[in-house]
């Protein structure tokens, strides 16, 4: 108990820094708030009323103090290209994203995690070699490029896949319950709905699972190498167990740790990394959203879309800390 309590204080901490740090990104971006939102052709006593309005005049720390508060009550702020209440416009916007990357980190740890098990197995071998090859280059190839050629070669030459899109022309009147697609889809018994979705999926989720894919491959092999070479590697081997149990049953629990705290990072990484393929493939999502207020200038969009990134990462790592703490006999007897 004292673990967990020790990780949500943590996790606590880590929020309000965020909280502190998405306020100051308010202040330190170019420009009056004020100006831009009034429009170009607002005359001073708009602009003035305005500044009292979002709290301007206010004194830096009453400034923050509001800006807590409206954080507490789910208040993000209006957009400015929109007129909308960003949390609105959050919430329409983020399935898509989430949806996205939750199929990339499927596509990724189904790879990474067998794959590096298996490399730790065969380490210093032709298999181990090549696979290490591709990792290294996978690593080193940028998202934008991979999704770009993916689009190219699997949807406009090869028709494999849609080109672009979040769904097909003939389903854009589906209407879903939570916003994600492939749920609503089930839940409203429509498999040419999930199916459509999910090939519309595929091609992105693979282009920005690629460079993760390629790190957790690396990283699951390192580890995994090290508890092959332990005593009790040796002493199951003597015992006569198989190299499949040793494999799965005590090899990949014990080593599986560093892997997992990297997979939890790596889920705020992709939504941060969504920008990229969501331009490319068409797609909706907070990455566009996040374009088109930093090219329309809106501070309350770009802060919240900040904010609301860290808050996943920081809600990701606490449901690995909490995964390890589960999985970890050692962690739980402390505890």
């Amino acid at each position: 108990m004292a673990y967990i309590l020790q990780r949500v204080a943590f996790s606590a901490l880590s929020l309000f820094v965020l909280v502190f740090i998405t306020f100051l990104l308010s202040h330190v971006v170019p420009g009056d708030p004020a100006i831009a939102a009034a429009g170009p052709n607002a005359g001073a006593e708009k602009i003035a009323a305005l500044r009292t309005e979002m709290g301007l005049d206010e004194p830096f720390v009453t400034q923050f103090l509001i800006y807590c508060g409206n954080i507490l009550q789910g208040d993000l702020g209006t957009s400015w290209f929109t007129h909308q209440p960003i949390l609105d416009d959050l919430l329409r916007e983020l399935p898509p994203s989430l949806e996205l990357v939750v199929i990339a980190m499927v596509i990724n740890l189904a790879i990474s995690l067998p794959v590096g098990l298996l490399t730790a197995r065969y380490n210093g071998t032709t298999f181990d070699d090549i696979v290490r090859l591709f990792a290294m280059a996978g690593a080193g190839l940028p998202i934008f490029w991979t999704a770009i050629l993916l689009q190219q070669s699997f949807a406009a030459d090869w028709q494999l896949f849609p080109v672009a899109g979040r769904i097909g022309f003939e389903y854009r009147a589906f209407e879903g319950i939570t916003g994600f697609y492939l749920l609503d889809s089930i839940l409203r018994g429509r498999p040419d709905v999930f199916f459509d979705v999910l090939s519309h999926l595929i091609l992105p989720a693979f282009a920005l699972s690629l460079l993760f894919t390629a790190v957790g491959v690396r990283i699951t092999r390192t580890s995994m190498i090290g508890e092959f070479r332990k005593d009790y590697v040796t002493l199951a081997r003597a015992k006569g167990a198989g190299e499949g149990r040793i494999m799965f049953r005590h090899v990949f629990p014990n080593g599986a740790t560093p892997s997992l705290t990297v997979f939890g990072m790596q889920f705020g990484w992709m939504l941060g990394a969504t920008v990229l393929v969501e331009e490319i493939f068409g797609r909706p999502g907070i990455g566009r959203y996040a374009v088109k207020a930093v090219t329309q200038s809106d501070i309350h969009g770009v802060v919240a879309v900040v904010f609301v990134v860290g808050l996943v990462f920081l809600l990701a790592n606490l449901a690995v800390d909490m995964t390890l703490y589960a999985l970890s006999p050692r962690k739980r007897a402390e505890g």
